[in-house]
């Protein structure tokens, strides 16, 4: 059995719409980790293929980033009338409390760095477009981050790349844009492949948990994931690509023996060290923009 928490329908009220979209984007964090199983990534059965986490240290920092999200929304709500182009330098003394907060609460783990990235773009960007009386859904919000993102690939990976970071080297040595990517594509893979998958899963009658994790896994297939460049080179990130696609044209979870298929592919990536926390990461943003009105 997969489980996770109730994700009963968001609403938006106006007298309460930071608080509301920011506890959205809060409970995004937990629906995720608890999503199980979920291959390489850690939920309730088990840790994955991290030795330095469980599922209470994600809990930890679910609630450490939860306190800081309704600021984000705040400060797109205060810099709505700026330029998109001036907002991600603006954000940063937040993102990074915020991130700092984080690993206080994780004893230095990393749990949620990725997220803290793009729930506070996506916040940042639902106040900017509140504020300024513009329609908001997953397409305008997302395009919305993109223009604030405009320029941030070729600004860190390929001007001014310092070598500092994982996800750096990994532009410098695969070509792979990782987070920063996405975020200024404006999720497209989101937009374009797992929120629509995720939709017509539940159209279809599927469970929230299915529609999950099928939406996960086709994540899993199509994205250039660093957290598993990282920990496998190119090669493990092609041999897990290529798996997540397989389940899928099986049926995915729903398929004959889906659930079983699911749970070799977990302890495969186990044996393999793999671990896609980049799509995980996607499937937060997937949920939460989910949320918002079709």
């Amino acid at each position: 059995m997969m489980h996770s928490l109730p994700a009963e329908p968001v609403k938006f009220a106006p007298q309460t719409v930071v608080g509301d979209f920011a506890h959205a984007a809060y409970r995004s964090l937990l629906v995720e980790v608890n999503l199980t199983p979920k291959p390489g990534l850690v939920d309730r059965h088990n840790n994955g293929a991290h030795r330095d986490m469980n599922l209470g240290h994600f809990y930890r920092s679910a609630r450490a980033i939860g306190i800081w999200l309704p600021r984000f929304v705040r400060q797109g709500r205060d810099d709505a009338f700026r330029p998109a182009a001036e907002q991600l330098l603006r954000l940063r003394p937040l993102g990074l409390a915020c991130e700092n907060h984080m690993f206080q609460a994780t004893g230095g783990i990393n749990t949620h760095k990725g997220s803290v990235f793009s729930l506070g773009l996506l916040c940042t960007a639902f106040g900017r477009r509140y504020q300024q009386q513009q329609p908001i859904d997953a397409k305008t919000l997302c395009a919305e981050v993109a223009s604030m993102c405009h320029g941030l690939v070729a600004r860190e990976l390929y001007q001014h790349n310092a070598l500092q970071t994982a996800g750096q080297r990994l532009f410098a040595e695969y070509g792979l844009s990782g987070a920063r990517g996405e975020a200024e594509s404006g999720f497209a893979l989101v937009i374009n492949g797992a929120l629509p998958l995720y939709r017509q899963r539940l159209n279809a009658g599927c469970d929230e948990q299915t529609a999950l994790m099928d939406s996960l896994l086709w994540l899993m297939a199509h994205n250039d994931d660093t957290n598993v460049a990282s920990r496998g080179g190119i090669k493990g990130l092609h041999w897990l690509q290529q798996r997540a696609a397989e389940l899928l044209s099986q049926g995915g979870v729903q398929g004959e023996w889906g659930m079983d298929r699911l749970r070799q592919f977990d302890a495969e990536c186990i044996t393999r060290n793999l671990s896609p926390g980049g799509s995980a990461d996607l499937l937060i943003v997937t949920w939460l923009l989910a949320q918002l009105p079709n």
